[in-house]
């Protein structure tokens, strides 16, 4: 399947639900202090941390490939009261109706792009969409091999209606040379006698620090600084990166 697709029908319905953690708003609320307003938020989701950001008053829209996440946002924005603009387009195909003095994605959602050409594609619409002055901030990560003893392992939970969900990792193969990473994951919701199992593939794509400077600078993007989830300067061997981009 397309890997734009991956976040629809029912991997999009169990997300909510079998989600383990939001993200925390501050660190792109500070970023947005920082680099200024108006903010995008690339791969929005269902709306963690947007839909805080609007809460607080900030100028932010976000954009997302899937339909069905989006469907989501707009139905817990009409719940909260919150006023939000999102578009449906995929990174590496942007074309919005402004520019921004922030773009940013809230977790390393970069390495669902299943590949250079992708990557360099996305980097360089998020150019084409900074203001002057503006800065992207871009996580990135290394992502380590599923554990032998977690293969099979079933996380459950239960919907809204009483159906039960289940999460499971199938299998895995990696790819070093093509730095890629494809783990076949299993979606099931059971209610009475309606079964629905769907097994998608989730393909992680990663990248050395010099090979993303590069497809910054091929861009059109600077790399002027790269720190750990804590603000920190990042070692070249830390497991999360954040990448924050200048245009050249």
């Amino acid at each position: 399947m397309d890997p734009a697709d991956f976040y629809t029908g029912i991997v999009a319905e169990l997300y909510g639900p079998l989600k383990s953690f939001s993200q925390d708003p501050e660190p792109y609320a500070a970023f947005i202090h920082r680099a200024g307003e108006p903010a995008l938020e690339l791969g929005c989701g269902d709306g963690d941390p947007l839909l805080e950001l609007r809460r607080r008053g900030l100028d932010v829209d976000g954009v997302d490939s899937s339909p069905d996440m989006l469907e989501r946002l707009g139905r817990r924005a009409d719940e909260q009261g919150i006023a939000v603009t999102v578009f449906q387009q995929r990174m590496e195909a942007l074309e919005l109706p402004r520019r921004y003095r922030a773009i940013f994605l809230a977790g390393p959602t970069f390495n669902l792009l299943p590949d250079d050409d992708a990557a360099l594609a996305a980097l360089g619409r998020v150019r084409a969409h900074l203001a002057e002055g503006g800065t992207a901030l871009v996580p990135l990560f290394t992502p380590t091999p599923t554990p032998a003893e977690q293969l099979g392992g079933v996380r459950t939970a239960v919907a809204p209606d009483g159906a039960e969900l289940r999460f499971s990792v199938v299998a895995e193969q990696r790819d070093e040379t093509a730095r890629t990473q494809t783990t076949l994951l299993r979606y099931e919701r059971h209610y009475g006698a309606d079964t629905s199992v769907v097994d998608r593939p989730w393909i992680l794509h990663w990248y050395t620090r010099d090979r993303f400077e590069k497809l910054a600078a091929t861009a059109g993007l600077t790399v002027t600084t790269v720190t750990g989830p804590d603000g920190e300067p990042a070692p070249a061997d830390t497991g999360l990166s954040h990448f924050w981009l200048q245009a050249t």
